[in-house]
């Protein structure tokens, strides 16, 4: 059994963000019996008893009983959880935050001196085993903490270390991206609808279309635009739906959405 399978992890907070990051390490190798979640209500800790971790309403006890500790709260929330559970931090311990905008700065200001901090974005593919996650270390954290992190988080999907400047874009590109690929989705769907075919179908064929380009872009490693090119026939279907979408301005909007969300997400870290 590795290192990291023997850590005892917690989770403060019990959204969409821990419950795709405990689904993933438990796809790795990490045992149900070696997680603990805690949340206010138990509205959201149901579904991490049925995957047989174990669950509180209090958040000291989870920090009292973990190696690692995710705190996957509301950004607004991080000073009260962190005030709240600080006294029971010891610097052997790793405190992973998922807020978004919140910075390593921030966080360090608000828990014990010398704690190890690592600033976590992931995205709620995680839920699947597809997710993007990307993390920066806090001053106090070593290589070995972020190998440990990259050890518990690689079932998740694609895991990198990177500078903090990065964590923000890397919220309005993949955090929120999400989003708007199934805005694009939907409106794909909608397209065919218009065009004859039954909703049901249509929303089926354009969540395929999705994966389907996704994969390939990915397994491929060529650009997007050499992959678009081979689809575009001189003269052909394809030539002319792009410069419809061309005309309606999707290439800005979209890099313009990028932009919203990543100055969004630096705001919250400001709040």
């Amino acid at each position: 059994m590795s290192p990291d399978a023997q850590q005892r992890i917690g989770f403060i907070g019990a959204g969409n963000m821990a419950f795709g990051i405990a689904k993933g390490m438990l796809s790795g190798n990490v045992l149900p019996a070696n997680i603990k979640v805690s949340a206010p209500s138990s509205t959201n800790l149901g579904r991490f008893q049925e995957l047989g971790i174990s669950v509180t309403h209090s958040n000291p006890e989870v920090v009292c009983g973990s190696d690692v500790v995710f705190v996957a709260v509301k950004p607004h929330m991080i000073p009260r959880v962190l005030v709240e559970v600080s006294q029971h931090i010891t610097k052997k311990q790793i405190i992973v935050s998922v807020a978004a905008g919140v910075t390593l700065a921030m966080l360090e200001e608000l828990l014990p001196e010398n704690s190890i901090v690592i600033r976590l974005m992931p995205n709620l593919p995680c839920l699947v085993q597809e997710g993007a996650l990307l993390f920066a270390l806090g001053t106090n954290a070593k290589g070995e903490d972020g190998a440990l992190l990259l050890g518990l988080l690689h079932c998740c999907g694609l895991v990198e270390e990177v500078p903090e400047a990065w964590i923000d874009v890397h919220t309005g590109l993949s955090g929120s991206g999400v989003a708007f690929v199934y805005l694009f989705a939907e409106a794909l769907a909608e397209g065919a609808v218009k065009m004859g075919m039954p909703s049901a179908l249509a929303h089926s064929i354009a969540s395929q279309t999705v994966l389907g380009a996704g994969k390939l872009l990915r397994d491929s490693g060529k650009h997007p635009a050499q992959l678009r090119a081979e689809v575009c026939t001189p003269g052909g279907t394809t030539i002319y739906g792009l410069h419809t979408l061309e005309q309606g301005g999707v290439r800005a909007s979209v890099m313009s959405a990028v932009e919203s969300a990543t100055q969004r997400a630096r705001e919250l870290g400001r709040k």
